[in-house]
């Protein structure tokens, strides 16, 4: 079986999406933007605060509403008919004191067909990266070594992943020139049978 490396925040969810419009535009109403505007991850300069400041609010949020984020429905649903068919593991880079909420997310949602889940830390100022450990995904792959495609939003992931010859699939996203919708990005994973 061929095994599929997931995302979650973003892909396997819409955290900005549910950021944006639960936390952000109600607490900014003069806010002239829509989500689909949002065309840098993170969004901190569009939206005129330090990234310090995004991430707090990003943190607050995921420690709050995180367990009750909704599941991508195409994705949901791409599992449900196709899951069986491959290997699943989550790789995700969230601060390391989010990742229990992260992890309880994935398994309740997806863990009848992921059974993996791992972290790459994204660092802040009181959870810098630990020494010793890999700093992006690309190094957390090439240490696991049974991959065979990464599906991932940030497009600086997925060029680092590719120059390890894993295969990719970029997830659709304002903030990256995928235009594809979930449906047509997911017949993409037809190709490994």
């Amino acid at each position: 079986m061929k095994t599929l490396i997931w995302d979650v925040d973003d892909v396997l969810n819409d955290l900005m999406r549910d950021w944006f419009n639960r936390c952000w535009l109600p607490q900014h109403p003069q806010c002239p933007l829509v989500y689909g505007q949002i065309r840098e991850n993170p969004p901190h300069r569009i939206l005129s605060i330090s990234l310090e400041t995004y991430l707090d609010s990003l943190d607050a949020f995921r420690r709050e509403h995180g367990p009750s984020l909704t599941p991508n429905p195409a994705l949901l649903a791409w599992f449900r008919n196709h899951g069986h068919r491959f290997r699943h593991a989550a790789l995700t880079s969230v601060p390391l004191n989010m990742a229990d909420v992260s992890a309880a997310w994935v398994m309740k949602h997806f863990g009848h067909w992921i059974r993996s889940f791992n972290v790459v830390p994204s660092p802040r100022p009181k959870f810098p990266h630990p020494p010793g450990y890999d700093r992006t995904k690309a190094e957390f792959l090439g240490w696991l070594g049974a991959s065979d495609m990464m599906i991932d939003d940030n497009p600086a992931t997925i060029t680092e992943v590719k120059r390890r010859s894993i295969q990719t699939l970029l997830w659709p996203q304002p903030w990256n020139d995928n235009t594809a919708t979930p449906a047509e990005a997911l017949e993409t994973l037809a190709v490994l049978d």
